[in-house]
Parts: structure tokens; C-alpha cells; sequence
């Protein structure tokens, strides 16, 4: 629950002072040995804990999954395959899966989704980490926009969609290559852009190191980068960002 849930229970005599104490008493984690889970994070940042899938024992993501759905009544995993899905969907049925993002999740539903994110990519092969941006921000209540291969070897196409690029509080700008989509958007709004440097590329790319030393250096102002193919740590930083401007 969250905090302020408590305190209206405590106000309404649904639950005791008591109660509420002792709820403030308990440790900000719950110890698994394999795992600590940080149930408090939500209640400090407005943000739940997220699973990182990837390379995660079957029992142990498992655990992790449902203790977290047990707690907040909705979990998000990233990086996650199709046999950690079909071993969750087994023990939490309404669990759903996105094969393009990995992206395994039980949401809240009527979940509302507000302000605007727009999440572009340069290329068709730089969706899969768009869509983890996309999903993620989505998943934390944001309302997204998507513009998918609108990279610069066709500049015309991401002016076609200058409406919404504009209008947004943030914008995603998703490449690989030599990643200059950043820096183009970068020059056309007047909002924070989240640069997310991919691995797609030919050799000396260098599996998204080309990207994102294009993305780091540019001379558009506004523009900030996350690690190369972090989908997720764009929609999280973006929905921070989008918070912000639904609150003004």
C-alpha cells in the first residue's frame, strides 16, 4: 500500500494506529537470500521495482515475480524470454508477453495514462529497444506517441510528424548507426530529448559505441543519453520528466 493509502485507512478506522505503525516499522526490503526486494522504492521515488530478467535462475524469477505481485498488484519485467514467460504464465495467468520488447508484465487494469511521450526510432530494426521505451513509459502511466523509422536517410519523414514531436513533454530519440537522430530532434523542439544509442550498425558501429559517442558529442543542446540499447532506462527517465509537466 501506499502511504497515503495507510493514513486514509488509519482516518477512516479501517485499519488501527497500530496497524499503521507497524507497517511503517517493517525493514524497506524483503530478505529472499538470493534476493533483497526494495518494496519501499515506490513509496521514496514513485516508482515500483522493475525485474531485469536476463540471466535470472527459473525459481528464483519466479519468486521474485510473484512477491512483487503479491505487493503491489502489478509487476514489469524487461529483457525476459519466451520460456521465463510461458514459466510465469503457468502460475499467474493473466501475466502478457511482448515478444518485439521482452517485455513481460501484469498491469492494474483501467490503468490511466497521461501527458505525452513521443518515442522514435531511426530504423525498423531500432524497434525492439523503442518499444522497451515505449512499454516501460506506458506501464509507469504515461501516455506515448510513436514514431518509428523516421531515421535521417529520410529526413523528410520525421518533419512530416513535427506536430507531435513538438507537442510532447519528451521526446525518445532511438538509433543506431551513426546516431544522429538525436541531434536532429534535439534542434526542432523545446524539450528534454532522451537519446538511446542501439547496437544495430555495420562493423564499425561498434555495436552501438559509434551511436552513442554521435549522441554525447552533439551540439544540439537539450539532449541527454543513456547506455547503449537501454529502452527501459529511457521510458523511466522520460515518465520522471512527463510527471513533471502534467503537475504544473
Amino acid at each position: 500500500m501506499k502511504t497515503q493509502e495507510i493514513l486514509k485507512k488509519v482516518k477512516t478506522g479501517e485499519i488501527s494506529v497500530e496497524e499503521a505503525e507497524l507497517f511503517f516499522r517493517r525493514q524497506p526490503f524483503e530478505e529472499m537470500g538470493y534476493a533483497k526486494l526494495d518494496t519501499h522504492r515506490k513509496m521514496r521515488s514513485g516508482f515500483a521495482e522493475v525485474i531485469f530478467c536476463s540471466g535470472k535462475a527459473d525459481e528464483h524469477l519466479l519468486n521474485i515475480f510473484g512477491k512483487l505481485y503479491d505487493h503491489d498488484g502489478e509487476v514489469l519485467g524487461t529483457r525476459a524470454t519466451r520460456h521465463q514467460y510461458e514459466m510465469i504464465k503457468a502460475a499467474y495467468p493473466e501475466a502478457v508477453y511482448d515478444e518485439i520488447s521482452r517485455i513481460i508484465k501484469i498491469e492494474k487494469p483501467g490503468k490511466q495514462r497521461v501527458g505525452k511521450i513521443a518515442v522514435c526510432s531511426a530504423g525498423t530494426a531500432d524497434i525492439p529497444v523503442a518499444e522497451e521505451a515505449a512499454q516501460t513509459a506506458e506501464y509507469f502511466g504515461s501516455h506515448v506517441e510513436r514514431l518509428y523509422d523516421v531515421g535521417v536517410a529520410g529526413i523528410h519523414r520525421i518533419l512530416s510528424r513535427l506536430e507531435v514531436i513538438q507537442s510532447a513533454n519528451c521526446v525518445i530519440a532511438v538509433a543506431g548507426m551513426e546516431g544522429a537522430l538525436a541531434s536532429v530532434i534535439g534542434g526542432l523542439v523545446d524539450k528534454p530529448v532522451i537519446g538511446v544509442p542501439t547496437s544495430v550498425g555495420y562493423g564499425a558501429s561498434l555495436g552501438g559505441v559509434s551511436a552513442l559517442l554521435t549522441m554525447i558529442n552533439s551540439c544540439a543542446n537539450g539532449i541527454s543519453v543513456v547506455n547503449i540499447d537501454n529502452g527501459y532506462g529511457a521510458g523511466y527517465t522520460a515518465t520522471q520528466i512527463n510527471r513533471l509537466a502534467v503537475s504544473q
